[in-house]
């Protein structure tokens, strides 16, 4: 009990480090989870009739997350230095997977004689794509994006290692000074704060399923 006192001491004591910590990770959520969600969509659109141009993308996309997590952020700093550029990249790279093959599998599961049905109405296949397919698919694409935003949330409190800042920097700070005073305090803090942001955005998610899927889909 006295440790819960200490750590809502610590975390008081530092209100301005805690709202900064979580700006800067939830801008690289936020920034991440748009960027790799529109890149993965778009892939998946574009590679949807081409058994080979799948599996080759989702090959590549497999393959950066066989990298291990602090490499991938070092490997990009002789390009772009350090700090928000290197991190967003890594984390871009690392949450690809998901939204790729969940945009994949939702587009390959619609039942084509729906397809075939909107055909028939004479839509054209652009029309078919907007109005049919990606609203059918689109409860698969958006579970394949929580996956990535947990993936995110967990990932970028690496960036503090690269200067980039976030939550991180509360866990790194704690893991320098052990065992001195509030270093464990540090440490649980920025832990913490990664579960709780992590579980505000899951609930943003759900309430975005829940107002983008009709009742019938659902």
């Amino acid at each position: 009990m006295d440790f819960l006192f200490n750590l809502i001491d610590f975390a008081l004591a530092r209100q301005e480090q805690v709202l900064e910590g979580l700006a800067q990770h939830t801008v690289y959520v936020v920034s991440v989870l748009v960027t790799a969600g529109f890149f993965a969509i778009v892939t998946g659109v574009v590679t949807r009739r081409n058994q080979l141009s799948k599996e080759l993308a989702l090959a590549i996309a497999s393959v950066f997350l066989t990298i291990p997590s602090l490499a991938l952020f070092v490997v990009f700093i002789p390009l772009v230095g350090l700090g928000f550029a290197p991190s967003f990249i890594a984390l871009f790279l690392y949450s690809l997977l998901p939204i790729l093959r969940n945009t994949i599998t939702g587009l390959d599961g619609i039942d084509p004689g729906v397809l075939d049905a909107a055909k028939g109405m004479g839509l054209s296949p652009a029309q078919v794509l907007i109005k049919v397919q990606l609203p059918l698919a689109w409860p698969v694409i958006l579970a394949g994006i929580r996956v990535s935003s947990m993936l995110i949330v967990g990932i970028a409190a690496i960036a503090t290692l690269v200067a980039g800042g976030g939550l991180g920097d509360f866990i790194k700070s704690g893991l320098a000074r052990l065992p001195l005073p509030n270093s464990l305090e540090s440490i649980w803090l920025g832990t913490l704060l990664c579960l709780l942001l992590a579980l505000v955005i899951d609930l943003i998610l759900q309430a975005l399923k829940m107002a983008t899927i009709s009742k019938g889909i659902r």
